[in-house]
């Protein structure tokens, strides 16, 4: 409630002021409203935890957002590189300021951080940020529990959601230790999909939203493919929540699984097919279980969801980059980490 209040009076400021906005070095247009917070201004080697919003106007496309979600925890750092992105305001502001930006499609295009024009970003637009400072840290080692809170509750969020639904729906499920939720229609034989074992599957991906809309499958030749996918289940090469689910299923089982996304690809999303914070159901069926190949444990692979760590979005071109039309494979697909 405290954050929507203090969204509502910025967005009351914002409109009733006439914006005299300041410019950065590089160009970036800006205007701060001091809160009433503590403490000295961010400085570099100091880390902030933040919420951000970029919005493409003049459609009001809004392309990410963190408010409402896992805030995001950086690392103040006035390089180059940072240069026309929320990276240069940290050092102007401290906890408790808000500020709004706008940003140039132009100037991204001509500081080669969007390579071309598009079908989404245009000549001439302008994408509209707001910023609001949530807590300061002098350190990286203070960020660690707040940064665990801030996951656990989002991934509470997301259970909620998903037992509204299943509740709406009608579904009985199960839930695993984490929060993932299995129909088993099938169970399978005794030969269960568990670690050390490769499973065989076939499936069908939606997101767990009004439409139901399918962003993947083999079952059907609608993606392109149609082989069953071979999956080693607990070398991490799925996302986590189908690593919980599938020892629930034997060769010859079927059922579903419903990931919350903190369980699945998070506040990154997967490049178009699957949005930030997207909830997803898989239907599964189980065509084979066998024994793993022996071999040495993958070096560097993630470490669960506590690897998990929210994208720098000053980097703007990679969120530039993204073509609402293309899709990965988002099966086969690491955990974000």
């Amino acid at each position: 409630m405290k954050q929507i209040l203090a969204l509502a009076a910025l967005a009351v400021v914002m409109a009733s002021c006439n914006t005299n906005y300041e410019k950065t070095k590089s160009g970036l247009a800006y205007k701060i409203f001091k809160g009433k917070g503590t403490g000295t201004t961010l400085k570099p080697g100091m880390f902030a935890k933040l919420n951000i919003e970029y919005v493409l106007s003049p459609k009001d496309t809004v392309l990410n957002s963190t408010y409402g979600k896992v805030p995001l925890f950086t690392a103040v750092d006035t390089g180059a590189k940072n240069n026309y992105s929320f990276m240069e305001l940290l050092p102007k502001v401290r906890q408790g300021d808000s500020v709004i930006f706008t940003i140039s499609v132009d100037s991204l295009k001509s500081k080669g951080a969007i390579p071309e024009y598009n079908a989404l970003f245009k000549r001439g637009d302008q994408i509209k940020c707001k910023m609001s400072i949530v807590k300061t840290f002098a350190n990286e080692n203070d960020i660690r529990a707040d940064y665990e809170k801030e996951m656990t509750l989002q991934k509470n969020r997301e259970v909620k959601e998903i037992k509204d639904y299943m509740s709406k729906k009608g579904i009985k499920a199960q839930e695993t230790k984490n929060g993932a939720f299995v129909v088993v229609e099938n169970a399978g034989d005794a030969q269960k999909a568990e670690p050390g074992k490769v499973a065989s599957i076939m499936y069908k991906g939606y997101l767990l939203d009004d439409n139901n809309k399918v962003f993947d499958t083999n079952m059907d030749p609608s993606k392109g493919h149609t082989d069953p996918i071979d999956v080693p289940v607990g070398q991490q090469q799925v996302i986590p929540g189908w690593e919980e689910a599938l020892p629930y299923f034997g060769k010859g089982g079927k059922g579903k699984i419903i990931v919350p996304s903190m369980l699945g690809y998070g506040p990154q999303g997967s490049q178009g097919a699957i949005p930030p914070y997207a909830n997803l159901i898989f239907d599964v069926e189980i065509r084979d279980v066998k024994d793993a190949p022996k071999q040495s444990a993958p070096s560097g692979q993630p470490g669960g969801m506590n690897n998990l760590t929210p994208e720098q979005i000053q980097q703007m071109q990679e969120q530039m980059q993204q073509q609402r039309g293309q899709q990965q494979d988002p099966r086969q697909q690491q955990p974000p980490h």
